[in-house]
């Protein structure tokens, strides 16, 4: 570390005491110089400090959606208060999950902070690509305060377990918008109870989803009852079928022993796909292939009634269509109301420095501040995981969306989270898909799933041969 000007002054005021000013002293104007010198080198060194101060940057991947660009924002306001600049790297949705694993292939990452999907958790945390926070989150973040299936599905590995490796950034699940108002035409409304024997509203089963759908139905008139998520890219298939698996009684398996046989194609598990088989009558031409994106468009054209998605990608909807539409949760079947979780948490890589990673931290602590979530749930799509803030009267007021969304949160659920959930969803993509086309019967798809995802539980340790 360079002399400061107060030492070297220090040294140069014993060094007059002790040497006389001659000979081979350094004089009184050698002094002044000396002095000049280290005057010169104490700013040279604050201007060096000043510019690492600049250099400083966290830098986060996400995926390409309105709540990453509240996120810069926020960052933005972080990197005004500590000097330490935040870049959010956004990816589109169908490319981010190969983006980051391949860029977890090498030495180091070009991300410090990865926002992962619920299901890549496992994977991370056996893998070694996400450090563990078990020690370090519960005090930086009242994890009291945090919504237990947000805790237990975005941020713990094992599920319940209370070792964490992500922290809360995201909260997420799936709901339906519909069009208000065509339910409020006095016209529908009337020729619905003709029909039905009831009123047109808003369904709370299943049943009364598929009525609602039926009526709506007017291919003549490109009009379509209902979209659900039904794409094989990624996950949209599999987000669309569980809540007819739970609710219908069925399961992806024994999350103790991971045996799936008689779990995933038990007679409830059958029975939900095949309900879920039948509402493609309904939908619009394509709709056995629906992901999130094919949903927002048959909705925001005019032609589909209810569409299924993840409440993040509606701000878009409500900006270009205002009060003609309104949001309901997922339907219940019986008593048992199931909804497929999403969002993500903050995780950082093993694969940055550890001086990147204590940023990271900070920039975390600094995130779930409740002040900041305040701001954080102001910006459209963009949901907390505090109970106390989903529970107030200015998340409700926020969005249209946001009263539904709180409401669903008791209801999540999610997919397997172990480190082969990739393989498993592939192969769910693949018989699921098959079923909804029609070349395998549900029990047959069912059948064929539940062999190949216990083949995958054993080649992974997970589940024991016989």
């Amino acid at each position: 570390m360079a002399e400061s000007a107060a030492a070297f002054e220090k040294r140069v005021a014993v060094t007059r005491k002790t040497a006389p000013c001659r000979g081979n002293g350094i004089g009184r104007k050698g002094v002044q110089t000396m002095r000049k010198f280290a005057w010169a080198l104490a700013a040279v060194g604050l201007m060096a400090q000043a510019v690492q101060a600049q250099d400083q940057k966290i830098t986060i991947w996400w995926a390409q959606w309105d709540p990453a660009a509240a996120l810069q924002e926020l960052g933005n306001e972080f990197a005004t208060e500590t000097g330490i600049a935040v870049e959010v790297h956004q990816i589109p949705w169908l490319s981010y999950q190969d983006q980051v694993f391949l860029n977890f292939g090498n030495n180091r990452t070009d991300f410090d902070i990865v926002i992962g999907d619920s299901q890549w958790i496992g994977r991370g945390a056996t893998k070694g690509l996400y450090l563990e926070l078990t020690d370090w989150l519960p005090t930086a973040v009242d994890m009291a305060s945090i919504h237990p299936r947000a805790a237990r599905y975005l941020c713990e590995y094992p599920p319940g377990s209370g070792k964490f490796f992500a922290a809360p950034c995201e909260t997420d699940a799936i709901g339906f918008v519909y069009r208000r108002d065509w339910f409020e035409e006095p016209a529908e409304q009337a020729a619905f109870k003709a029909q039905y024997g009831r009123e047109l509203a808003v369904p709370d089963t299943w049943e009364e989803f598929r009525d609602i759908a039926e009526f709506f139905h007017r291919p003549d008139q490109k009009r379509y009852g209902c979209s659900l998520l039904t794409g094989r890219g990624y996950d949209s298939i599999v987000m669309g079928f569980q809540p007819f698996l739970w609710a219908w009684g069925g399961s992806w398996g024994d999350p103790e022993t991971f045996e799936v046989q008689e779990h995933l194609n038990s007679p409830g598990a059958v029975a939900g796909l095949d309900f879920y088989r039948s509402l493609m009558a309904y939908t619009p031409e394509g709709g056995t292939n629906a992901d999130y994106f094919f949903n927002l468009e048959a909705f925001s054209n005019g032609s589909t009634t209810m569409v299924l998605d993840y409440f993040p990608f509606y701000p878009g909807i409500v900006d270009a269509m205002g009060d003609k539409v309104g949001f309901f949760k997922v339907p219940r079947h019986g008593d048992q109301r199931f909804i497929s979780l999403g969002g993500q948490g903050f995780s950082i890589s093993t694969k940055t420095p550890p001086q990147q990673q204590e940023l990271a931290k900070q920039f975390i602590a600094w995130f779930s501040q409740t002040e900041i979530q305040k701001k954080w749930i102001t910006y459209p799509g963009s949901f907390t995981a505090n109970t106390e803030l989903l529970s107030s009267a200015e998340f409700a007021a926020a969005s249209p969306y946001n009263q539904t969304f709180a409401e669903s949160l008791d209801y999540l659920q999610d997919f397997w989270n172990v480190p082969v959930y990739n393989e498993l969803l592939a192969a769910a993509v693949r018989h699921l898909g098959a079923a909804l086309d029609g070349t395998k019967s549900s029990q047959d798809a069912l059948d064929a799933l539940a062999a190949e995802h216990e083949m995958v539980m054993m080649e992974a340790g997970l589940l024991e041969m016989d």
